[in-house]
């Protein structure tokens, strides 16, 4: 039995696509980034694919793709299944290339990026909404597909798709004539870091290209750890432009060739770098978006006066998800803590709690309490932000010493799911 032959993309078809895309998409910059070069002591350098029309890289895949499509298949119309950078570029695709679309998105997909995906389709896209995760939007995008003889635009796993994200690392090599030592590329289903890598491996093979995955969906690291594509059984959606129970074969195959390594970051670690980079450079980016910058300080000692690129994938971020975003960059940050304190059911118990176990710089940001007839003690669920993560060892002693602990929530998630 003859072995299936493994498709790697090549070089002269990667120009093409660069070819293809001109006039389509912009050149991004390249743009060194002054606050971490000086931390970390090397040349860390943004592409800012953030700076696309749909704010992300997802564009150059999906139109490459469609506009590949024969005439017959235009005709026919496309289906697509994203958390919304994908569906933003297929969007824009079938309004530039006059083709019919339906859009299966989950249901998590913030409202902005699914306003955003009407904006650029206009009449001629229709947005579906269906199931909780990606994988649960994509089934149904496929049985659409089966159903009534549409084509399957893939968002990962397809080769004119992995052929139009590499022209992200053609750019990059156009724009700076230093040697690079280093790429970090964010990983969801792995189109743009199967696609950037190849190219790096044609044009600068000496480059190490990092892949970084959150912490609640390893998929890419889980697969090449056993060597061999694997499904998580469960992820972590929140950063939903890069969490994929799977990511793609195609992908998988030339991932496993090609990068140095895979990582993973907290969640909350991301949350604390959205934060860092709108406050400190004025940048926004999604949570998938700042994947690439989370991970530089587990690399602090390695990429000394090195020159370093991080892919800045994406800026299609909800404002209403702030709030969520520095709830847990204070979690990771170890400065807000949850509480069941017990409170004696007598005047003057709570102000006795805030005046003489609580520090003069700590803050309370969630209170709940009921009281209850005939019992000495009440309970109260209470939410702290600490100024120091030193604070907290102190403050339970004093809470333990007056007899007001009950309970701490942060270490507890099936409590502590209600309440972040």
């Amino acid at each position: 039995m003859q072995k299936k032959q493994i498709y790697y993309p090549s070089l002269e078809d990667i120009k093409v696509a660069a070819k293809n895309l001109k006039g389509v998409i912009s050149e991004t910059p390249l743009s060194k980034n002054f606050n971490l070069s000086k931390e970390l002591k090397a040349t860390i350098l943004f592409k800012r694919e953030d700076l696309q029309v749909v704010r992300s890289y997802k564009i150059r895949g999906a139109y490459n793709k469609m506009s590949s499509l024969s005439d017959d298949e235009k005709q026919r119309g496309i289906v697509c299944a994203s958390a919304g950078n994908h569906a933003q570029g297929v969007a824009l695709s079938c309004k530039l290339l006059q083709i019919k679309g339906t859009i299966f998105m989950p249901s998590p997909t913030p409202n902005q990026k699914i306003n955003q995906v009407k904006m650029f389709g206009e009449d001629f896209i229709e947005i579906v909404i269906e199931g909780d995760t990606f994988d649960d939007a994509s089934d149904a995008a496929k049985l659409e597909c089966d159903s009534k003889n549409k084509t399957f635009i893939h968002p990962f796993d397809d080769e004119k798709v992995i052929e139009g994200q590499a022209t992200v690392g053609l750019e990059i090599l156009h724009q700076t004539k230093e040697k690079i030592d280093y790429v970090f590329v964010p990983i969801g289903g792995g189109g743009l870091s199967s696609g950037l890598s190849s190219v790096f491996k044609y044009l600068s093979p000496e480059t190490k290209i990092i892949g970084v995955e959150p912490e609640g969906a390893p998929s890419m690291q889980t697969s090449i750890r056993k060597n061999k594509n694997t499904s998580l059984d469960k992820i972590d959606a929140f950063v939903d432009g890069a969490a994929v129970k799977k990511v793609g074969d195609l992908n998988f195959a030339i991932c496993q060739q090609n990068l140095a390594e895979v990582i993973t970051v907290s969640e909350g670690k991301i949350c604390q770098t959205i934060l860092d980079l709108y406050n400190k450079d004025a940048i926004v980016v999604e949570p998938a978006g700042a994947l690439s910058i989370a991970v530089l300080d587990q690399y602090s000692e390695e990429i000394k006066g090195k020159n370093v690129v991080c892919i800045v994938s994406g800026s299609n971020n909800d404002i209403t998800r702030t709030a969520e975003i520095k709830e847990r960059a204070l979690l990771h940050a170890n400065l807000k803590h949850y509480f069941i304190v017990k409170f004696p059911q007598r005047a003057g118990a709570l102000k006795e709690f805030v005046a003489e176990i609580l520090g003069p710089n700590d803050d309370i940001t969630h209170f709940e309490y009921t009281k209850k007839n005939n019992r000495t003690n009440g309970s109260a669920v209470v939410g702290l932000e600490l100024k120091s993560s030193r604070d907290l060892e102190p403050l339970i002693k004093r809470m333990k010493d007056s007899n007001f602990f009950g309970d701490y929530l942060n270490d507890k998630p099936d409590l502590f799911q209600f309440l972040v």
